[in-house]
C-alpha cells in the first residue's frame, strides 16, 4: 500500500511538472507573441542601418557609383590620415567634458526638486525641462547669438564698461562646443539623476543626522554614493550621443571646434565617399562601446570591492 501510494504521488508530480512546463512555453510563446512587433520595429530601425553600414563601408565608390565588393581601404584611410584619429580623439574628449559638465549642472537642480519640492514635483520637472521642448537646432543657433562677436555677452560687457572691444574668444572653439552641448542635453540627464535621488530611503539621512552627522558629510557618505546609478546613467545618455554631433560643432565650433562627426557628415555630402564616411562611422561606434563597456566594468569592480 505504501508503494503504490508514493507510485500515485510520483506520478502526480510528474503531471504537476510537466504542466507547469506547459504553461511557461505557452507564457513564452505568448509574451515573444507581444513582442514580436516591438523587436521587428527595432530590428529595421536600429540593427538593419548598422548592417548596411558595415556593409557599405567595405565597398569603393568612383564618382557618383558604388562599386560593391570587399576592400579594406576605407579602414586603412582612416589610420593613414591622422586628421581622423585626432578628431575621434577630440570628440571623445569634449564628450567626456561635456559629460562631466552637464552632470554638474543637471545635479542641483535634480536635488532641489528631488528633496526641497514637497508638492507638484511633476510641474516643477516640466518647468525645468520646459526650454529643451523647443528645437535642437534652434538652441544652437541660440548659444551662436550669444557668443557671438556682436552677441549679447560682448554687447553687455561693452555697455557696462568692462571692455572696449568685443571678445572673439567666446566662439568658433571647442570651449563653445563644450558649453552649447552641455547646455542642450541638460534635460537628458536631469531626470535619471531624479529618480536615482527620489529613491533614496529619507530614513538614512535621519539616521545620519541622528548619529551628529553634519549636512555636507551626509550628503558626501549618503546621498551621494546612492545616487551614482542615476548619475552614470545620466553621464552616459550624454557622453554617447555628443561624441557623433556635427551641428554645434559647425554652428559654435568653427574650424577649431570639428568633430569626428563633422568629418561623417562631410564625406556623405559634398565629400561624395559614402564608404569611407561609414567605415569612420564604424571605426568610431566600435571605439565607444569600448569606452562605455570599460567604463561599466571598472564601475562594477569598484562596486564589488566597496560592498
Amino acid at each position: 500500500m505504501t508503494d503504490e501510494t508514493a507510485s500515485t504521488g510520483g506520478a502526480a508530480a510528474g503531471d504537476e511538472t510537466g504542466r507547469r512546463g506547459l504553461r511557461i512555453a505557452q507564457d513564452t510563446k505568448r509574451s515573444l507573441t507581444l513582442l514580436s512587433p516591438t523587436l521587428i520595429l527595432l530590428i529595421l530601425a536600429l540593427a538593419f542601418p548598422i548592417l548596411v553600414l558595415i556593409v557599405l563601408s567595405f565597398w569603393t565608390q568612383t564618382g557618383m557609383s558604388l562599386t560593391p565588393g570587399f576592400t579594406t581601404e576605407n579602414y586603412e584611410a582612416f589610420f593613414q590620415k591622422r586628421i581622423y584619429y585626432m578628431l575621434l580623439l577630440r570628440s571623445i574628449e569634449n564628450s567626456a567634458m561635456v559629460a562631466a559638465l552637464t552632470v554638474i549642472l543637471a545635479y542641483p537642480a535634480a536635488y532641489f526638486v528631488a528633496f526641497r519640492i514637497k508638492r507638484r514635483k511633476v510641474l516643477w520637472l516640466i518647468l525645468i525641462t520646459l526650454p529643451f521642448w523647443t528645437s535642437y537646432l534652434l538652441r544652437i543657433f541660440a548659444w551662436k547669438v550669444i557668443l557671438g562677436y556682436n552677441g549679447v555677452i560682448n554687447s553687455g560687457l561693452i555697455q557696462v564698461g568692462l571692455i572696449d572691444e568685443p571678445l572673439t574668444f567666446l566662439l568658433n572653439n571647442r570651449q563653445a562646443v563644450v558649453v552649447t552641448l552641455a547646455h542642450a542635453w541638460a534635460a537628458f540627464a536631469i531626470l535619471p539623476i531624479y529618480v536615482s535621488l527620489e529613491k533614496i530611503d529619507r530614513s538614512l539621512l535621519e539616521a545620519a543626522a541622528d548619529l551628529g552627522e553634519n549636512p555636507l558629510w551626509s550628503f558626501l557618505r549618503v546621498t551621494l554614493p546612492l545616487s551614482l546609478p542615476g548619475v552614470i546613467a545620466a553621464a552616459l545618455l550624454v557622453f554617447i550621443p555628443t561624441v557623433g554631433d556635427y551641428v554645434a560643432p559647425k554652428l559654435v565650433g568653427g574650424n577649431n571646434g570639428l568633430m569626428i562627426g563633422n568629418i561623417v557628415q562631410t564625406q556623405f555630402g559634398r565629400g561624395n565617399n559614402w564608404p569611407l564616411g561609414a567605415a569612420i562611422s564604424i571605426i568610431s561606434m566600435l571605439v565607444i562601446t569600448g569606452i562605455v563597456c570599460s567604463f561599466l566594468l571598472l564601475v562594477h569592480q569598484a562596486k564589488r570591492r566597496l560592498a
